[in-house]
Order: structure tokens, then C-alpha cells, then sequence
């Protein structure tokens, strides 16, 4: 941070959903901190420019925040905004999360131009994601399905789906909502239902832990119930070595009444066939213990044989 002028860089990504976090961010610090000012930079990524193959095969969601970190690290920039289930489990040296803000909407979506839900998709219905998570969570309710990748901005996949590519699409409800498409909304699925990726929902904001000045202007921002809960499901994630290679979901939800947190877990095989599902309580305090817990739950029911099984074939596609 430029503590002469007083000035804070905002290092995002291009499209429609990073740019309304980078402003969110914005306008709630400069609102805190009225002589502040915030400048946005926008980056394209390499995850925003490969959008012809599935991210399992082009090494991940981490594509989507490498270059915003390299601005970071080279001084041209002082925080980054991410959508928490894109974040990586590891970071760069010298880089770290100083913030979670409150968490939005965590569930995922179904958006349709002909069926109001679910149920109501023909058999072999063509529905797109670019989520293994959601896909074989998806085939576990409807195995007639045909699940079809679908990569790009939440813009380019609703075009996608009003050219007629695709019967359904499901999206996360959050980033519909923050970009004022609520209403393409046709059914948002329970966490019983479909269990979220870990961090869904939830808006992080990194920088370097050696700029003091700027961990203390954003921690404004932070919101210790979110980030309870998002620490519980990024720890269980790490526990598996969790990746786009695998479909993994976890979901925390906070008792404030008995200070106690409480996390599900979920790996599946992209078939649908097989899902393997854990949970756990502990107190708040005890976030990434609970996360491991849960994670070994999963283990112990063979969750390892699934994710050897979703990387194997990854490698195999991408060769």
C-alpha cells in the first residue's frame, strides 16, 4: 500500500463476477476508510483464456489466480480478490489471506429456459457444468443425464444455454445474484441436495503478509463467522489434497447458541455411482481439526480409492 498517497491496488480478474467483488471490496473499504482510495486493476488469466477444455484437465482453479498473485508479489499491486472456492489450498511465499468477508448465497442453481426444475428435465436431458462436484451429485439424483462441460463467464454459459446447447445449466446462485440475475433462478438445490464446493458463496482478500498497514485498513472486512466455516471446509479439502481433479464438497453451518460448528463432507466418482458422505461437530474455535476429522471420515470409507480414481482419469484425458 502506498501509504503517501494513501492508495490501495486492486489486483481482479476481467470478467463481470471478479469485477463486482473488486468494487464490493472497494466501495466497502472506501466507505470505512473515506480518504482512502482504491484502485482496480484488471488482469486476464490463464484460466479465463482457456475455456475449450475442462479446468480438471488444465491443472485447476489456481489458473484463475496466478497471475493476480504475481502482481502481488511484485509490487504492482497490493491485495487480490478471490471467490473462495476458487483459492487454492497453498500460497505463494509471502502471500496469504488477511480477510474472508461475510459469506452470500452458498447454494448452486439450476437455470433453464423450459424446465422450472430438476424433475421436470426430460430423460436424457442435457445439462452443463464445468463442476465435477455438481456432476456427479447431479447424476446421483438423475442418472438418465447426459453432463455436458461448460466453461467460460457466467455470461458466456447463459449464452450458451439460450442458443439452445443445453436443456439446463447449473450455476452458483451467489454470482447470479450479484451480477442481478436472480430471476434465470428456477430452483437452488438444498445443501441435502447438492452439498456446495468448499468456500462457495464467500469473497477472500489476499496480500502480502509483510504489508502491515494493509492487513490492519482491511480487516473491516473480515467476518469470523464466515471465516470459521470456511477454514473447517478448506481444511477438510486439504486433508484430501482436494483439486478440480476430484469431486469434492464441504459445507460448514455455525451454532452461534452452543459455539459449535458443523461440517459435512462428500466425495463422489464422476459417474455418480459412488458417494461417500461424512460430518462432524466441534466447537468454533476448533475449525481445522474438524475439517481433518471429517476428512479421515471420508478416508476410512475408502474415499482415497475415488480420488486415485477421478486424478488417473484426469491425467488420462489431458494426455
Amino acid at each position: 500500500m502506498n501509504i503517501k498517497e494513501n492508495t490501495l491496488r486492486i489486483a481482479t480478474r476481467r470478467s463481470p463476477l471478479a469485477l463486482w467483488q473488486a468494487h464490493f471490496v472497494k466501495e466497502s473499504l472506501e466507505k470505512k476508510h473515506p480518504n482512502l482510495k482504491v484502485q482496480l486493476l484488471p488482469m486476464t488469466t490463464k484460466g479465463d483464456e482457456i475455456i475449450d477444455r475442462p479446468l480438471s484437465d488444465i491443472g485447476g482453479k489456481g489458473l484463475f489466480v496466478k497471475e493476480l498473485e504475481k502482481a502481488i508479489l511484485n509490487n504492482e499491486a497490493d491485495i487480490a480478490v478471490h471467490s473462495m472456492k476458487d483459492v487454492p489450498m497453498d500460497f505463494p511465499d509471502g502471500l496469504g489471506l488477511a480477510v474472508i468477508c461475510r459469506r452470500g448465497d452458498s447454494s448452486d442453481a439450476l437455470v433453464s429456459n423450459h424446465y422450472r426444475s430438476l424433475t421436470d428435465l426430460p430423460i436424457g436431458a442435457q445439462v452443463g457444468t464445468s463442476s465435477l462436484r455438481r456432476q456427479c451429485q447431479l447424476l446421483q439424483i438423475r442418472k438418465d443425464l447426459e453432463i455436458t462441460d461448460l466453461r467460460g463467464n457466467v455470461g458466456t454459459r447463459l449464452k450458451k444455454l439460450d442458443a439452445g446447447d443445453y436443456d439446463a445449466i447449473v450455476l452458483a446462485s451467489a454470482g447470479l445474484s450479484r451480477l442481478g440475475l436472480e430471476s434465470r433462478i428456477l430452483q437452488r438445490f438444498t445443501s441435502e441436495e447438492i452439498l456446495p464446493a468448499g468456500g462457495q458463496g464467500a469473497v477472500g482478500v489476499e496480500c502480502r503478509f509483510s504489508d502491515k498497514t494493509t492487513l490492519a485498513v482491511l480487516q473491516c472486512l473480515h467476518d469470523p463467522e464466515t471465516a470459521c466455516k470456511v477454514i473447517a471446509e478448506r481444511s477438510l479439502n486439504r486433508a484430501l489434497n482436494g483439486g478440480c481433479q476430484a469431486p469434492i464438497a464441504s459445507f460448514a453451518e455455525f451454532n452461534s447458541e452452543k459455539d459449535e460448528l458443523y461440517l459435512r463432507g462428500m466425495v463422489g466418482d464422476v459417474s455418480g455411482i459412488k458417494i461417500l458422505l461424512a460430518e462432524g461437530r466441534m466447537a468454533g474455535d476448533n475449525a481445522e481439526d474438524l475439517g481433518r476429522t471429517v476428512a479421515q471420515k471420508l478416508l476410512d470409507q475408502g474415499a482415497q480409492l475415488l480420488l486415485d480414481q477421478a486424478n488417473y482419469n484426469s491425467e488420462a484425458s489431458y494426455k
